[in-house]
């Protein structure tokens, strides 16, 4: 019966030692699920830093080697330069104006990006078109031949 009891008193001091521990415990846990709740995710408007990435990321690609200037033609770096600020600015205006406070922003982030890709493309179009016709003969020119072509440059030779 002694031993019973040693037992039993032995069970009941763990218990008593490891409830408010337990206790401590979940109210930890409450207490951040409290805090969790209370958060919110907001990804619009994204910060200076990422605004200053995005543009650093399009200047690159009007500027450097890309699948775009393959087709297109690259860009000088400072025109290539103030060519993105301005692009990431309107996207940034257009998408803003869409903008409710009651969104989480992930829509809207959505439109910011797909505005960029639409203005960097129509920027590297328009201006590989008034290349190409700043480069090819009018038709005057062409008519009158004041224009020779390299191919007759070569014939000749």
């Amino acid at each position: 019966m002694a031993e019973t009891e040693s037992t039993t008193t032995a069970q009941y001091s763990a218990t008593a030692e490891t409830e408010p521990h337990q206790t401590q415990a979940q109210s930890q846990i409450d207490e951040t699920a409290a805090k969790l709740n209370n958060l919110t995710l907001r990804i619009w408007p994204p910060t200076q830093r990422t605004r200053d990435a995005v543009i650093n990321r399009l200047v690159e690609t009007l500027f450097s080697q890309s699948v775009l200037s393959k087709r297109y033609g690259t860009i000088p770096e400072d025109e290539a330069s103030s060519l993105a600020k301005s692009i990431e600015g309107e996207a940034f205006s257009v998408a803003g104006a869409a903008f409710s406070p009651d969104d989480d922003g992930i829509e809207i982030l959505q439109m910011y990006s797909k505005e960029i890709s639409k203005r960097m493309l129509d920027t590297v179009k328009s201006r590989a078109a008034t290349g190409a016709a700043a480069d090819a003969p009018s038709a005057t020119e062409a008519a009158n031949g004041e224009e020779v072509s390299s191919s007759s440059v070569k014939a000749e030779a």
